[in-house]
């Protein structure tokens, strides 16, 4: 009975432990991380943000085309700039001084730069055009096991997913690093897919960099979901075990 006990108590120890395999990032890095970043340019949601900025060689000229805030408004940068942009609306469009109604439909920021100073030279606006789009309300949500888990804004034109993680504290030693969930809404489409941290085949794949609104979830390791049990954790195993071990000791003497 007592070598039963022990031998029960040294598994239940090793069925707790996560090995450097469980742990360590991008463990082939050497070979499956080297290669040429592809860049992707994010389409325009619904709800984005845009700050569009029209420029011309006269001020005066390009002044009914820029949205400015009122005189006296008393705020952070960011939400200045927010109560100066474009909220897409459901149907994938802006109104624009002057301009009206634009799609915003299936173009990315430099696609809607271009189409911006496309119609306000060849509709005789401006006849030297430069404009400015930018998207300022670009987040990402991150849950699970990280140090700071929530919603975070960024204005990073490419942010990764390691510095993604990184802006959430990274992930606590209770991670799964093998099985990243992460959700993408495109053109109206939720995607799913999961990601193994371990491995460097993700830095070659569309994952690579985030999507504005892209939800990320780090779901809980084996070790932490078992000490999440009835029992509680390995500390508490061991008590329970040394408990037993004492009595059946002395009951055997």
């Amino acid at each position: 009975m007592k070598h039963i006990l022990l031998l029960l108590s040294a598994l239940l120890f090793l069925n707790s432990c996560a090995t450097k395999k469980d742990i360590l990032y991008l463990q082939d890095v050497d070979t499956n991380g080297v290669g040429a970043i592809i860049y992707q340019a994010s389409k325009i949601q619904p709800n984005d943000i845009l700050k569009i900025t029209i420029e011309s060689l006269s001020p005066e000229a390009a002044l009914p085309y820029n949205k400015t805030v009122t005189q006296g408004q008393r705020s952070t940068s960011l939400d200045i700039m927010q109560l100066d942009g474009y909220v897409v609306s459901l149907n994938n469009s802006i109104v624009f001084p002057v301009l009206g109604a634009i799609s915003t439909a299936n173009k990315t920021t430099e696609e809607l730069e271009e189409f911006i100073r496309h119609k306000l030279t060849s509709e005789g606006h401006l006849s030297d055009a430069r404009v400015n789009v930018r998207l300022i309300n670009a987040k990402v949500t991150i849950l699970g096991e990280v140090g700071r888990p929530g919603t975070f804004n960024y204005t990073d034109q490419n942010l990764t997913l390691m510095q993604a993680l990184g802006l959430a504290g990274d992930l606590t030693i209770n991670g799964e690093r093998r099985d990243i969930l992460m959700t993408r809404e495109v053109d109206g489409i939720r995607k799913v897919t999961h990601i193994d941290l371990t491995s460097a085949d993700f830095m070659n794949s569309e994952y690579y960099f985030i999507k504005p609104n892209d939800l990320i979830v780090v779901n809980p390791n084996n070790p932490k979901v078992k000490s999440s049990g009835f029992i509680g954790n390995v500390g508490t195993v061991a008590t329970v075990i040394s408990l037993v071990l004492s009595i059946t000791i002395l009951l055997t003497r």
